[in-house]
């Protein structure tokens, strides 16, 4: 069979078993059975034994055997068990959470997977591009992600970005008809090939291959060679645990030098530096952080905010500058049609009168120069597009019947720079032009205008008259859309010079009202500290009737147009900029300037945005926010959140989450290294003043793996505090480890290390050094199960109470049982080298336990008061 390229329409669409309806949802549905999903198959995923065995290249755990292996020649036999046990144990943990990990980013790719449009049994519907078979009848216009690879059946000015598999950079011309001969991939200039973008144009396009089968598939082992980056949190945390390794072997060192020149044997020093290392590192860190995040990125899922990196978690807290777009993110996206004028007067939509050729000429003009349809009271594409037709069918005149009717010879698309949208058909045997767009482009282009009474020369009256009615409706916050027409020769093809000397129609005034949460959103990101700022391609007039609406526009803020942006100078910009509301009639390249001109203010920038044109912006803000519902593929693909709802407010919400998801972290942090701080400097003193060892080595084995983790996941867990959107955002320059927090983590350590040596010292006038040790070990334990409560919160715990996060109670309550449990069953207490306690002695244990935690509350109380 000849490649798909060089057969003509009629034999490509007998192969594929398919007329230009589209498949029968039953034939699709057979199709998807048998071909399988168009998705590319995953990257080769480690397997459940590489991941289990990938839990041991780790410094902790290698620490972990060496200490097994002494332990084992001390003739410490249970204690190799146990340590081997909680090793095992660990990497069983580890394994279970990479796989979940996997199985959640799955589920996240998925709710953010692209869309398609397809015709199935004669009907516009929109599916998964999973579910695109070979022979579906796909749509394709400006902002699409292709999703499959397939030959253009009508190319309409359809342009196509293919970089991804040719390399060129720039757009590719798409037209229908047959190729003779072999010709390369990148001249098949009837073909599109999947994972590349629509940058210009529309077309109507048949499905060749899918998956596997299409070109992309044949090198997807590019695409499975990408490496999940670590955020910016992550690698800070890294290099700082790897320093701290450094200064914790240098300790260890010292420590074991000091055992050796107090003849201690070589053996019994080695258990001891051993010890230490095992007391110093905090080897659950890492995974808390991920853990944490991924919880955070989840319950935005749930808030319709699909978080695409973890970094993004991050950089959320620290935004203070939010650049939305006004339509469908501030308001409603339900545009409806409010009043048209025509004929020099304003009527309502229900008073159009189909038997009035003027009236009728404006609604061709309206659903002709259309792309968009409703199936089943749904809009499918530009929600002003379709707002003309739901206002077509109001008065019974089908969209559908129309264009069946009618079809469409020509069209030049609409683009952001021209403002226009052009389309060419025969209205009663005549080739004529309609167009509609902006008012203030089209009025340029516009010669004589259409009355009841006949076509005449448009005069200066008419001029004002129009621009005085435009205006009324732009103060008012109405989108208004011109509309005209020009009769065109028989033989005369479109280009851009077609668009000039038309005749004025009318103006159509569409409104899409605020949404009732956006007021309230915004009062709460300046609350927040945040500036939320206007960039919309509508008229000045109307962007600031809605700005100031919802709070946006202020008494003494500006709004600029695109071309008086563009008049400034970067020096004028960056004066200006903190006084500038709203940015109305756009371009993308003001808009990157404007997140530059922030950006160099030292703002972390926040830009939503819909279109092919908004990605450029979108990459270069700090976080770009896509629309999941009128979003683009090219967009949603810059972005690094998408909205599945298009609501300002989720922006609020999701920023809240980060500040609150960073705050947890830091928490969590905070506790584990706290703990940790405690252990070293209880070593360190029983090293210094020759004391015998505090704890053997599976004491902190049990402390670190299995206490300290619950209540670790416990507070990054807490919810959101009331006064989390008072606070000023964070600093991005600034790390986490501050001095301020690493003086914290000292003080709250000493305080969980001097509590532990005073139980070490009862232990020791008492009994022995095994008891002396089993009462640190356990004072130890305690103090830290205790001290998860100071760390949920800057506030003391009367202030937050316990209600807000039972994880904490019951991660306390696990840890305690474990505690209670090694220290009085036989078989637990011989494993974990623990000695037998008094009633009396058990008591003196949480009484020390608990001090630090009574004295850091009373310290918080105080701070509040």
């Amino acid at each position: 069979m000849k490649s798909w390229y060089q057969q003509t329409e009629g034999d490509i669409l007998e192969n594929l078993h398919v007329t230009k309806d589209g498949h029968t949802p039953e034939a699709a549905a057979e199709l998807l059975e048998s071909k399988g999903e168009n998705v590319l198959e995953a990257g080769k995923r480690k397997s459940t034994l590489q991941v289990f065995l990938s839990q041991f290249a780790d410094l902790l755990v290698i620490i972990l055997i060496i200490a097994a292996v002494i332990s084992a020649f001390t003739g410490s036999g249970e204690s190799t068990i146990v340590i081997i046990a909680v090793i095992i144990l660990n990497a069983i943990l580890g394994t279970v959470q990479h796989k979940k990990a996997e199985k959640s980013l799955d589920s996240l790719k998925s709710l953010s997977s692209p869309s398609a449009k397809v015709i199935r049994g004669g009907r516009k519907i929109e599916i998964a591009s999973k579910d695109v078979v070979p022979g579906d009848i796909l749509l394709l216009e400006a902002g699409d992600l292709v999703v499959a690879d397939g030959r253009v059946l009508n190319g309409y000015s359809l342009q196509v970005n293919e970089s991804s598999l040719t390399g060129e950079s720039t757009s590719v011309d798409k037209s229908e008809g047959l190729i003779e001969g072999e010709v390369p991939l990148a001249e098949r200039s009837n073909m599109v090939y999947s994972s590349s973008l629509v940058t210009y144009g529309r077309g109507v396009v048949v499905v060749t291959g899918t998956g596997m089968d299409t070109e992309i598939g044949k090198i997807a082992g590019l695409m499975n060679a990408t490496k999940e980056k670590k955020t910016p949190l992550q690698v800070s945390l890294d290099e700082f645990s790897s320093k701290l390794a450094m200064v914790i072997m240098v300790i260890c060192a010292i420590v074991f030098a000091l055992s050796l020149y107090r003849k201690m044997p070589v053996l019994d020093a080695m258990m001891f530096a051993v010890a230490l290392a095992v007391a110093a590192i905090p080897e659950a860190l890492s995974s808390i952080v991920t853990i944490v995040q991924a919880m955070g990125t989840q319950k935005m899922a749930k808030e319709h905010a699909i978080i695409k990196e973890l970094k993004a978690v991050e950089s959320l807290g620290c935004v203070s500058v939010i650049c939305s777009d006004k339509t469908g993110t501030l308001t409603q996206n339900k545009m409806t049609v409010q009043d048209i004028y025509i004929d020099g007067s304003v009527i309502a939509p229900e008073e159009i009168d189909i038997k009035k050729q003027l009236h009728r000429y404006l609604l061709y003009d309206a659903i002709l120069t259309n792309d968009s349809t409703i199936v089943d009271g749904k809009g499918i594409g530009d929600p002003t597009e379709y707002a003309l037709v739901e206002m077509a069918r109001k008065i019974d005149l089908p969209d559908t019947a129309i264009r069946d009717m009618m079809p469409r010879i020509e069209e030049i698309p609409f683009d952001s720079d021209r403002k226009l949208m052009t389309t060419k058909y025969r209205l009663h045997g005549v080739p004529t032009l309609l167009t509609k767009g902006a008012l203030d482009v089209l009025l340029e282009r516009t010669t004589r205008i259409r009355t009841s009474d006949g076509i005449r020369e448009l005069s200066e009256t008419d001029r004002e008259k129009i621009l005085e009615q435009n205006l009324h409706f732009s103060e008012n916050g109405l989108r208004v859309l011109a509309f005209a027409y020009r009769e065109a020769e028989e033989n005369e093809s479109l280009s851009l010079k077609s668009e000039d000397d038309y005749i004025f129609l009318g103006l159509i005034s569409m409104i899409d009202p605020p949404r009732e949460e956006s007021a309230e959103a915004v009062a709460d990101a300046k609350r927040a500290g945040i500036r939320p700022i206007m960039i919309t391609g509508d008229h000045k007039i109307t962007a600031t009737a809605i700005a100031r609406q919802i709070g946006i526009f202020e008494e003494g803020d500006m709004a600029v147009t695109g071309p008086e942006l563009d008049a400034m100078s970067d020096e004028e910009l960056d004066k200006a900029i903190t006084k500038i509301s709203v940015y109305a009639r756009v371009s993308p390249e003001n808009k990157i300037r404007i997140v530059d001109a922030w950006q160099r203010r030292g703002n972390v920038v926040s830009m939503t945005g819909d279109g092919v044109n908004d990605a450029p912006a979108l990459k270069k803000a700090d976080i770009g926010v896509a629309m999941g519902i009128t979003g683009t593929e090219v967009s949603k693909d810059a972005a690094s959140m998408i909205l599945t709802d298009d609501n300002f407010a989720t922006i609020i919400k999701a920023v809240a989450n980060g500040r609150n998801v960073y705050r947890n972290i830091k928490n969590a942090i905070g506790f584990l290294l706290s703990g940790n701080m405690a252990g070293i400097l209880s070593v360190l003193y029983t090293s210094l003043m020759g004391l015998p060892v505090p704890f053997a080595p599976v004491h902190l084995l049990f402390i670190n793996l299995l206490t300290d983790s619950l209540p670790a996941i416990a507070i990054g867990m807490e919810p959101a505090e009331k006064d989390l959107l008072s606070e000023e955002p964070r600093d991005p320059r600034e790390g986490i480890l501050t001095k301020k927090f690493m003086g914290t983590i000292l003080i709250q350590g000493a305080l969980i290390a001097t509590v532990t040596m005073a139980a070490f010292y009862v232990g020791l006038r008492q009994g022995n050094s095994a008891l002396a040790s089993t009462m640190a070990f356990a004072t130890l334990t305690a103090a830290r199960l205790f001290h998860g409560f100071n760390c949920r919160s800057k506030h003391s715990i009367f202030r937050i109470g316990f209600s807000g996060n039972w994880y904490s109670l019951a991660a306390f309550a696990a840890g305690m049982i474990l505690l209670n449990l090694v220290l009085s069953v036989t078989l637990l207490k011989r494993l974990f080298l623990v000695s037998a306690l008094t009633f009396g002695q058990l008591g003196m244990i949480y009484f020390f336990a608990i001090i630090p935690t009574v004295i850091i509350q009373i310290y918080k109380i105080i701070c509040e008061r």
